[in-house]
């Protein structure tokens, strides 16, 4: 790493810390400089994402933004709608170009957050939904199971359309695969919504591998999104080879393993009332104390990079493959500034194996998600009859 790349990454941090306080940066989002006052008053950069990647044939910033916790409803209560819409578009200032959201997340309220956010934008952003819980596409109560039967797929992607204020969703994702529906009939209903201009792009939400195969044979598949994390590597043994074999992306969600990556989460830390984070095993004190090694290798590569832990969570994700982009979530300026910044972060060959050797040797203690929400990653759909 040369000397003009750490004072860069330095310079990030500090410029990220004291935009944090601002209102806002350039162009959509407000009046603010495109910089902010560093130590001393004097004016430091911010990073301006200009890498793009590939999922299948659709082409997206580095990395994007996942805005399911903007609801105040996953790790706690955000600051206001109205900061949450301005994070959205301090994004778009800073050239994310990828907006992660969901029906289910609300239920609804994410959709008309992303939706306000980026109308003035729409032809500069990818817009990604997902369908697939038992949602009421009228009310958005939430009933009980999961929904994929094409008429219901095609009412929820209606009712998406009007929530984005968009004509059309530029990747849609079924969020988990129905047990009681063939994913063939699923891809059906995609491609007619596809042919109807509606859906431009589809995906699946932690899917089998046989279900892979068999929704891509009917209509191709461009992204494939699962949990991927320094903490959880399941899509290593069977989804990321496939995706290899077949041209289909990956999309990481929770790329900082809920925040634990990024150091600021130990076996002191209580979650508020209804922080989802509180009921994940991985995060009870006794694990997150034997999981902690993790934390200690993270800080001592960012002394050695000049980065901060999560910028290097997200960059090792980033130099698995050209086709991989995560997608982390934020609700401060700051954090969404931070995850920018790691573009400016790279592996050399021998430092990447160097740090995979590492963390190797580190075993994570604790499942990923409580076990009724984890019984629904990898299920096979059913075959047709």
């Amino acid at each position: 790493m040369s000397d003009n790349n750490s004072s860069s990454r330095r310079r990030f941090l500090v410029g990220a810390a004291a935009l944090a306080a601002t209102p806002a940066v350039a162009g959509l989002a407000g009046s603010a400089p495109a910089s902010a006052a560093g130590r001393g008053g004097t004016a430091e950069e911010v990073t301006t994402l200009t890498s793009r990647r590939q999922l299948g044939r659709l082409k997206v910033s580095s990395i994007g933004l996942g805005c399911q916790t903007m609801t105040g409803r996953l790790y706690g209560p955000v600051s206001s709608r109205k900061d949450m819409i301005r994070i959205i578009r301090t994004a778009v200032d800073q050239r994310v170009t990828l907006f992660d959201t969901a029906e289910a997340y609300g239920p609804f309220e994410s959709e008309r957050i992303v939706g306000e956010a980026l109308r003035p934008v729409r032809d500069r952003v990818v817009i990604a939904s997902k369908f697939g819980w038992n949602i009421d596409p009228d009310t958005g109560q939430q009933l009980p199971g999961l929904n994929s039967r094409p008429e219901h797929i095609k009412r929820a992607v209606d009712g998406m359309l009007r929530r984005l204020r968009t004509d059309h969703i530029d990747l849609l994702y079924q969020h988990r695969v129905d047990p009681a529906v063939p994913i063939e009939d699923v891809a059906g209903a995609v491609k007619d919504l596809i042919t109807a201009g509606k859906v431009r792009h589809w995906g699946l939400s932690e899917p089998g591998p046989q279900t892979v195969r068999r929704a891509h044979a009917v209509q191709p598949l461009t992204a494939i999104q699962n949990e991927y994390n320094l903490m959880w590597r399941g899509a290593e043994q069977q989804i990321l080879p496939l995706c290899e074999e077949l041209g289909i992306g990956f999309v990481c969600w929770a790329p900082l393993a809920y925040g634990f990556t990024t150091g600021t989460i130990n076996p002191y830390t209580r979650f508020t009332e209804g922080d989802f984070r509180a009921f994940v095993p991985r995060n009870s004190p006794e694990n997150m104390t034997a999981n902690m090694p993790l934390v200690q290798m993270l800080s001592e590569w960012a002394v050695r990079k000049g980065a901060t832990p999560g910028q290097l969570s997200l960059a090792w994700l980033q130099a698995q493959k050209p086709w991989i982009v995560p997608i982390p979530s934020a609700t401060r300026t700051s954090h969404l500034l931070e995850n920018i910044g790691t573009e400016e972060v790279t592996f050399t060959a021998d430092e990447l194996r160097e740090f995979t050797t590492a963390l190797n040797a580190i075993q994570i203690h604790g499942e990923r998600l409580p076990a009724p929400v984890l019984a629904l990653s990898g299920v096979e759909a059913p075959m047709p009859r």
